[in-house]
């Protein structure tokens, strides 16, 4: 099996999907159009694909429409199987990824540190005998 079969088709899976969301082809009312697939890891099998899905919504909304993308998992593997022509095609799971938000809030406590160090630090004045 060549070396970048899994990362081209884990790539080519993380396209796919995402491209059925954003068109609206799921219909499931659980999912969102907000809901972003981060990657996609291929067990060397190829049997199994878990699929990271993350979003700015809140925990309980990005839950249901993890559970939605879980029970339309069915018509999800249908429609990228008529496209791709592999042999065996992955059964998908799909998994909240906390990665993405829990990174975004990182760098706001970052900022806050930030900005709080800076006016805690006196005013500087200029020497005046530094010529």
């Amino acid at each position: 099996m060549g070396q970048y079969r899994i990362p081209r088709l884990n790539d080519q899976l993380r396209d796919e999907i995402s491209q059925l969301i954003i068109r609206g082809e799921v219909k499931d009312p659980r999912v969102s159009t907000f809901l972003t697939i981060n990657r996609v890891e291929v067990s060397h099998d190829l049997r199994y694909a878990k699929v990271y899905v993350s979003s700015f919504l809140a925990d309980a909304q990005q839950l249901k429409g993890v559970e939605g993308l879980n029970s339309a998992a069915g018509f999800i593997q249908t429609a990228i199987a008529k496209k791709m022509s592999i042999r065996q095609f992955p059964h998908l799971m799909f998994y909240v990824d906390t990665g993405m938000k829990e990174g975004f809030e990182m760098v706001q406590k970052l900022n806050a540190l930030e900005k709080e160090q800076k006016s805690a630090e006196p005013e500087k004045k200029p020497d005046d005998t530094a010529e």
